[in-house]
């Protein structure tokens, strides 16, 4: 397993060292536009592998996707924060070129790559990576709901003061704070509805908190989440590589699926060897749906500044 991450910043960096750590894939090879800048990133990962116990190899370049060739998997990561002054459509039209150029240079090199989104807005550089690259559904994977769920069982075992381990709850919609339907009716402690240990009240503290789980990291950090970011990226890949068909919800390109067509929109996903495997349409309340419904139409506006 060849696996490709394009940007080296901290997002990239952490994809690229927690996939190393756990050791699936033979080689992650990391890309950034910075000269210099992925290979001191690889070079310094590497000198952890002796102290990690890990075999991975990993390496960086400059700009150079020949390098990338036979890459079973990619991570797209790179792009750039909103700055001061800077419109929402000023950023999603720097933001959708790169990602559009990386995209189109990943599969120059590696015609049958399975490829994840992180870059933001993720959804819609999802949907942006199908329309621009043609390839089949199950090869574009957003990685938001993977993240957004695990920020939510992080909430969740906070509430309900267990350990996380004892938590299920899934995050389906945007990945976006105003996007996010968490799945707070479904969600459990031990197969236990959390509705028998937690309060209305609670229970709806739980889902805002999760919604701006990334703001309040921003807040705090001053920039970007790293770690969670580029934990649920490893499992993704990991399920892919190992082709274990796990259930994580991704943002994948719906065709009819939920009632929703021709968007890319956080649903559960069963990931194997061949990227998305299966959409499983589980059953929504009347308020889910609502919710999703909703979801699917913010999404749908920031789309349109694609054009």
């Amino acid at each position: 397993m060849k696996v490709t991450v394009v940007g080296a910043g901290a997002v990239g960096a952490s994809c690229a060292e927690y996939i190393a750590i756990k050791n699936f894939a033979e080689e992650v090879v990391l890309v950034d536009i910075k000269e210099g800048f992925a290979e001191g990133k690889a070079m310094d990962l590497m000198q952890t592998a002796s102290l990690n116990g890990f075999d991975t190899k990993v390496t960086g370049v400059t700009n150079d996707y020949s390098a990338t060739a036979g890459s079973n998997v990619a991570v797209i990561t790179s792009g750039i924060p909103r700055k001061p002054g800077m419109t929402r459509e000023e950023l999603i039209g720097i933001n959708a070129g790169i990602v559009k150029t990386v995209a189109e240079n990943l599969i120059k090199f590696s015609p049958e790559v399975i490829i994840i989104v992180v870059s933001n807005p993720m959804d819609t550089m999802a949907y942006l990576t199908h329309k621009a690259t043609g390839l089949p559904k199950n090869r574009i994977i957003g990685m938001g709901g993977a993240l957004d769920s695990a920020r939510f069982k992080y909430r969740l075992a906070e509430a309900l003061d267990c350990p996380s381990s004892d938590v299920e709850g899934m995050v389906i919609g945007g990945h976006s704070d105003t996007g996010m339907v968490p799945l707070i009716e479904k969600a459990t402690r031990n197969s236990i509805p959390v509705s028998a240990f937690l309060s209305e009240d609670v229970q709806s503290e739980v889902v805002e908190a999760t919604k701006v789980g990334g703001a309040t990291l921003t807040k705090l950090l001053g920039t970007s989440a790293w770690y969670a970011p580029g934990a649920a990226v490893s499992e993704l890949v990991r399920a892919i590589a190992q082709d274990s068909k796990k259930m994580f919800p991704c943002s994948a390109l719906l065709e009819g699926e939920f009632g929703l067509n021709d968007i890319s929109l956080g649903v559960p996903c069963v990931l194997g060897k061949n990227g998305i495997e299966k959409i499983v349409e589980i059953e929504l309340s009347e308020a889910e749906k609502e919710k999703l419904t909703s979801s699917a139409e913010g999404v749908r506006k920031v789309n349109e500044l694609l054009d």
